[in-house]
């Protein structure tokens, strides 16, 4: 009989969420960032490992709502870690956890939610006996299913989460088929690896007021090209000069890294123009969040 189990992966941002989700499914399906909120939607991954079918819900990292974006943001958290097997949550162990957290690690144990803890970025401590007061303090708070130590970036640990997972397993049938890795559209997941290299290419406040929305993708028929076309979304006309940069040069350096993970991916060639343009104020505008795929409703 097959097995599933349904997983949602939460906790703070940049504790290593979208990373841990794309370490386990074996392809980047989710920005990684080292800018806080990356994810702004919730993202399925699946990874299928024999007769176990592993879905993961990637959420928004927990923050402080500054505007009606992020609301939706935390408003996806909480409606994300109800009706499922189990919740990863991923913490930086070099970090001390904050009331958020707590609160939200209390209302799973009151729920009866098995909860795996994630201590994520075990690389950066100077001695691994650190882990053991974090470990002993945290879980005099809490109840875990198991407590796992990883270092994403290092690929080390992430074959006991995936143990740990396929143990709690229930047998069900597979909701997906077998070679499917995310539910995401490939326009989806286009807009999201154009976003990613904007957020590492950029600095304070911009990368935060940028949408992307990708308005065209198609093959050629005649040749091996992807054509995509682009727009970049952002809050003020400043930042549309930032983000265009020089001679046009900073929007030419992230559609040329865009297009390279792009090539990558899909596995062939891409022809890739971006544009950008001004919505002002729009993280705080419901029918823009909405016309961005950004809303929880």
């Amino acid at each position: 009989m097959p097995r599933t189990a349904f997983v949602t992966i939460a906790g703070r941002t940049n504790a290593g969420k979208s990373s841990l989700l794309n370490a386990i499914v074996g392809e980047k399906i989710a920005s990684v960032s080292s800018k806080p909120q990356t994810t702004r939607t919730r993202i399925t991954g699946i990874r299928n490992i024999g007769d176990v079918q592993l879905v993961f819900f990637d959420t928004p990292g927990l923050h402080k709502p500054v505007n009606k974006l992020s609301e939706h943001m935390l408003n996806t958290v909480r409606e994300s870690v109800s009706d499922i097997d189990a919740v990863l949550f991923v913490a930086d162990c070099t970090k001390k956890m904050n009331e958020q957290e707590l609160e939200l690690l209390r209302s799973l144990n009151a729920s009866k939610m098995p909860v795996i803890l994630i201590l994520n970025k075990i690389d950066l401590l100077r001695s691994k006996d650190e882990l053991a007061p974090v470990i002993a303090e945290l879980t005099s708070k809490i109840s875990f299913q198991a407590v796992i130590p990883v270092s994403v970036t290092e690929n080390n640990g992430i074959d006991i989460v995936i143990d740990e997972l396929i143990a709690i397993s229930e047998e069900s049938v597979h909701f997906f088929p077998e070679d499917m890795i995310t539910d995401q559209p490939e326009k989806v997941l286009a807009a999201e690896m154009i976003r990613e290299k904007l957020l590492m290419l950029l600095n304070e406040e911009v990368p935060h007021g940028i949408a992307v929305g990708v308005e065209q993708m198609s093959e050629r028929d005649d040749k091996d090209i992807l054509d995509i076309s682009a727009v970049i979304y952002c809050e003020k006309e400043s930042h549309k000069g930032i983000i265009i940069g020089k001679g046009g040069a900073m929007l030419k350096k992230a559609s040329t890294a865009a297009r390279t993970e792009l090539e990558n991916f899909f596995q062939i060639k891409v022809n890739l123009k971006c544009w950008v343009k001004v919505k002002e104020d729009w993280r705080n505008r419901e029918n823009l969040i909405r016309s961005f795929g950004l809303s929880d409703k």
